[in-house]
């Protein structure tokens, strides 16, 4: 049984030496049997006489060395010895550490048992589990859309005035800046309108027109907003719209777009049509390559949608946030 430990020293093999080593035989060799350090020739014979020349003084041969054999063999015998005597000690050393060992690990394992056995992996004390989440399976209803207030007027109860639409003394659109004039509001639709606008807006249903006019670099422009009933009554109107808003004077704008050439623009959000007339402040005629005219004119139209979809969005977040919504 091999525990492991170091192997047997092993010399350098002696003259005339066999299965020294760990080789075959190790151990288990007759010190002084036949043929063990003689070489050929020597030793006894079959049928001879076992001391040849004794009786004659030596003339039957060479006499052996009775001393030089006796040496040799205590050599062999005292080293032999030595090795018995070390392979002991080193035996006893191996052992000495197995039993060490054991003892070692038996005195583990009753620690181990004294201190109520080796932690284990073990559940943490019982804890009410976390509650889970839990979710609706009624989807939210989607927020209020802006443009249902400005196209139903049962939704669309917000306060509307000129001053509430066209508010400040002054507005800026894309860098450019513009001198508010006159403002005005009034439920005679037709009655601030140019050529047939007036019969379309009263046909369909026109309930206000509100005006102002704003100024920039010798280019007025009047913006209108004309309320309707109804989204589809608004769209009839842009759809059908002839001549254009009527221009606004006053408050330091004199009177511009009257026998010349303007340029008139309409368009619609929900039950609102707002319209655009601008031209030159001195009564020049409009031609096309005049872009100061169509850049006024874009962004008074830009604004006036602005200020109608901001109607709707103020409305609708009101009544996001009222209770019950």
């Amino acid at each position: 049984m091999s525990f492991g430990g170091p192997q047997w020293p092993q010399e350098p093999r002696q003259q005339g030496q066999q299965g020294y080593g760990g080789q075959p035989g190790y151990g288990r060799r007759e010190y002084g049997q036949q043929g063990y350090g003689q070489g050929p020739g020597h030793g006894p014979q079959p049928g001879g006489d076992p001391f040849p020349g004794a009786r004659d003084g030596g003339s039957g041969g060479p006499t052996p060395d009775w001393s030089a054999l006796a040496d040799a063999s205590a050599s062999r015998d005292r080293r032999r010895r030595r090795l018995m005597i070390g392979g002991g000690v080193l035996a006893t050393l191996v052992v000495g550490a197995i039993v060490a060992t054991a003892v070692v690990a038996a005195g583990e394992k009753d620690d181990t048992a004294k201190n109520g056995g080796a932690p284990t992996a073990s559940a943490s004390p019982t804890e009410a589990p976390a509650p889970e989440p839990t979710f609706s399976s009624v989807a939210p209803p989607p927020p209020p859309n802006p443009k249902d207030y400005i196209s139903d007027p049962r939704k669309d109860k917000a306060p509307l005035t000129a001053e509430g639409l066209f508010p400040g003394r002054k507005l800026t659109m894309n860098g450019r800046p513009y001198e508010k004039g006159a403002t005005s509001a009034t439920t005679n639709c037709a009655a601030v309108t140019q050529g047939g606008l007036g019969t379309v807006l009263k046909n369909n249903g026109c309930q206000k027109v509100l005006r102002a006019t704003y100024v920039r670099d010798g280019v007025a422009i009047t913006v209108g907003v004309a309320v309707f009933p109804s989204e589809a009554s608004a769209l009839k109107a842009k759809d059908q719209a002839t001549g254009g808003i009527a221009p606004l004077v006053g408050a330091g704008v004199g009177d511009f777009c009257h026998a010349t050439v303007c340029l008139r623009r309409s368009n619609s959000a929900g039950r609102y049509v707002y319209f655009t007339q601008a031209g030159f402040a001195n009564g020049k005629k409009v031609t096309k390559a005049d872009q100061a005219v169509f850049r006024a004119s874009d962004d008074l139209g830009t604004f006036a949608f602005n200020q109608i979809y901001a109607r709707g969005k103020s409305q609708a977040s009101a009544a996001a946030g009222a209770p019950g919504q």
